[in-house]
């Protein structure tokens, strides 16, 4: 039985904690500690209410979470906060958060995993552990710097544009806003997971043709169309569920414990 402060120090030094520039409040690593042991791991892209619940119903003591607890900012722990802690201190419930260190990186990382389901680089979760990095770096390279490093991954791909936007609905299993502004047939294609649609004038400038993220503001929309650029958003939440599958898998490979996914999808 692994103990959490393995588990701990092995992630922080795997996503590289320490090292990758967020905002203060992503308060990325361990955010709650449990009593030092973890016989089960759960995934999930946002902390909340019914996320813990549902840990607690599968006896999950380690959860392992994009978007964690304190995102709002220094608060009182009263309300919504002060029954997530109830959940997480009564049922003995470890809480690990990464945002930007997991949305970047090049292995288990939400748009590394994304691109690699998109032009089969290699299969997102199970496959990873063995692939061959190589062949993705050919593939795709970083772009689009935020908090002194690049955030996206930018793919030299030539593809109908039709046939992208079906390889991306079948990627993320559901719908696609599509501003079919830019070319039918693609060559540049920009990745960035999450909310990065008002980024769009910035990726435009790295002479992308097509940009894939989650959302965007409605003027993006409008810029799209000025651009005379494809802007596919396939939902924040399902374009970020792939790092936390991917990392709890590998976590559960090496430490020897069960890992499941907690889906509950947001709606945006």
């Amino acid at each position: 039985m692994p103990s959490l402060s393995d588990i701990v120090t092995y992630t922080d030094d795997f996503l590289r904690i320490r090292e990758v520039g967020d905002w203060d409040d992503a308060l990325n690593g361990l955010q709650i500690e449990n009593s030092g042991q973890v016989t089960r791991l759960g995934a999930a892209v946002d902390v909340s209410t019914r996320v813990l619940t549902e840990a607690a119903k599968r006896n999950v003591d380690l959860l392992i979470v994009h978007h964690g607890l304190f995102w709002p900012g220094l608060q009182p722990v009263k309300n919504a906060l002060r029954r997530q802690l109830q959940l997480a201190f009564g049922n003995d419930i470890a809480l690990y958060s990464a945002h930007l260190p997991l949305d970047i990186h090049p292995k288990v990382g939400n748009n590394a995993q994304l691109v690699a389901a998109l032009f089969g680089v290699r299969r997102h979760v199970a496959a990873f552990e063995s692939a061959d990095m190589s062949a993705h770096s050919k593939l795709a390279e970083p772009f689009l710097e935020e908090k002194g490093q690049p955030v996206g991954l930018k793919a030299r791909a030539s593809m109908p544009r039709n046939e992208l936007i079906r390889k991306l609905r079948k990627a993320l299993g559901g719908a696609v806003k599509v501003f079919g502004f830019g070319p039918r047939q693609t060559c540049t294609i920009g990745v960035v997971t999450g909310g990065a649609g008002s980024e769009i004038y910035r990726v435009a400038q790295e002479n992308i043709d097509t940009f894939i993220t989650g959302e965007a503001p409605h003027w993006a929309a409008v810029a799209a169309q000025e651009l005379g650029m494809n802007l596919l958003l396939g939902g924040h939440y399902a374009t970020e569920v792939f790092g936390v599958k991917a990392l709890a898998a590998h976590l559960s490979k090496r430490f020897r414990i069960p890992w499941e996914f907690i889906d509950c999808p947001t709606g945006l």
